[in-house]
């Protein structure tokens, strides 16, 4: 399914951007700001000074609830560098959008109708997709943003992760768990989507579980596909006598898994990957149940808390350019993701080169990406040579909290997650 494309040269930016480009430097077509000619390239303009970044993103089907909000932060993001001239002052970018519904097939199919077309994929949406693409895009020497926080990506050359990784989230929230958090002696099991989402924070899990001495009583697993599953996997977790359970799923999963829990009378304490969890289950039938019983692992700090300057910001920035938008931690995610791409399209920029080959040189010399505490710093270099935050901020369920999220632990670091190594 092919959607509308859509930019970001929104008529009411358009007068910000020219005041910001006439207070700029040299503005002659395709020079840098030391002056350097900058040639064309697929998806740069000199002439129009135009940067144009694809997103492939799940704005239909059960990722959707994530994917929609998601790219509203990738939007914000880039309206708010174009209100202010541009990339370097001057580039404008340009993004262009399509609907891969959180399917792999569909998401390969809107890389090669873009590729020819974009200076880099600002997002790819979903585990499963960007592994699909990722042949392709070493193939074509083309650099992706993965909406996702697999560790397989930190060591891929043409993949611009940002964030924790999903093994961390389950490193850091078990180990809490049992350390400080009263489950010490408790029967801990899994309960996580078959696909290689879902088995990403497994592999934390079972790190988790070796670093720590206690054994993973029941892993139960599920299709997302297949809803009728969900019975059978819950009633095995409560028939092993789970006291916790680690969960991997997409919320529209989650919100069944848990009801037929409730229905039942089963309330472990749950412990969930990022994302698992929505605001609107916030405010479902199962908030009182979510209460109890619902803990989150994810990063940063809670909605509104502007002691922290990228909180602040991004607050500031949804006012001026898109009033409309609800609290939503996964568009806290797409704006780190843009502020990520904007650093390394500065960094092209800089030196001289936005051609495909070019930006992967910006990812390799960029030097370490900073979100203002919205999320963790993440250094590049060789992609051996990254160094990935470590840092989980874990959540409980409080419908009265902008995104029902209070605060439990703020970016904490375990000495498990610290041993943990990729690559």
């Amino acid at each position: 399914m092919r959607t509308r494309p859509r930019t970001a040269l929104a008529g009411g930016l358009a007068a910000l951007t020219l005041v910001a480009a006439a207070c700029g430097g040299d503005d002659s077509p395709g020079s840098s700001g030391d002056g350097t000619t900058l040639k064309a390239a697929p998806g740069f303009d000199p002439a129009a000074n135009t940067i144009k970044v694809g997103i492939i993103s799940a704005l239909t089907g059960p990722g959707a609830p994530i994917g929609k909000p998601l790219t509203a932060g990738n939007e914000v993001f880039f309206n708010r560098v174009n209100a202010k001239g541009g990339i370097a002052g001057k580039y404008r970018i340009v993004f262009e959008e399509r609907d891969s519904a959180n399917e792999p097939q569909k998401a390969v199919s809107a890389y090669n109708e873009l590729k020819t077309n974009v200076v880099l994929f600002a997002q790819t949406f979903g585990t499963p997709s960007t592994k699909a693409l990722l042949t392709s895009l070493k193939a074509d020497g083309i650099t992706a943003s993965p909406a996702s926080l697999d560790a397989d990506w930190v060591r891929e050359p043409n993949l611009l992760p940002i964030g924790s990784p999903y093994q961390i989230q389950a490193i850091n929230a078990l180990t809490w768990y049992v350390t400080e958090g009263g489950g010490n002696g408790k029967k801990i099991c899994s309960l996580a989507q078959d696909d290689a989402f879902g088995k990403a924070g497994l592999e934390g899990v079972d790190f988790a579980a070796q670093k720590n001495g206690f054994p993973v009583v029941s892993k139960q697993s599920f299709t997302i596909t297949k809803g009728a599953e969900a019975g059978a996997a819950v009633q095995g977790l409560k028939d092993a006598g789970c006291e916790a359970v680690f969960l991997g799923a997409l919320p529209s999963d989650t919100a069944a898994l848990l009801g037929i829990a409730a229905k039942t009378g089963f309330a472990p304490q749950w412990i969930a990957q990022s994302p698992s969890y929505i605001g609107a289950l916030a405010t479902s039938a199962l908030k009182d149940y979510l209460a109890k019983t619902f803990l989150v692992a994810s990063e940063g700090t809670e909605w509104g808390d502007e002691t922290v300057p990228g909180m602040r910001n991004m607050i500031a920035d949804i006012a001026q350019l898109k009033p409309d938008q609800q609290p939503d931690y996964y568009f806290a995610f797409g704006y780190n993701q843009a502020s990520a791409v904007v650093q390394v399209l500065e960094k092209a920029v800089a030196l001289g080169d936005l051609s495909h080959a070019g930006i992967m040189k910006a990812t390799e010399q960029v030097g370490t990406l900073t979100f203002d505490g919205l999320t963790g710093d993440y250094t590049y270099g060789k992609a051996a040579d990254r160094a990935f935050p470590r840092e989980t901020t874990l959540f409980r369920v409080d419908p009265t909290k902008p995104v029902g999220l209070g605060v439990v632990k703020k970016s904490f670091t375990t000495d498990a997650a610290k041993d943990f190594k990729i690559g």
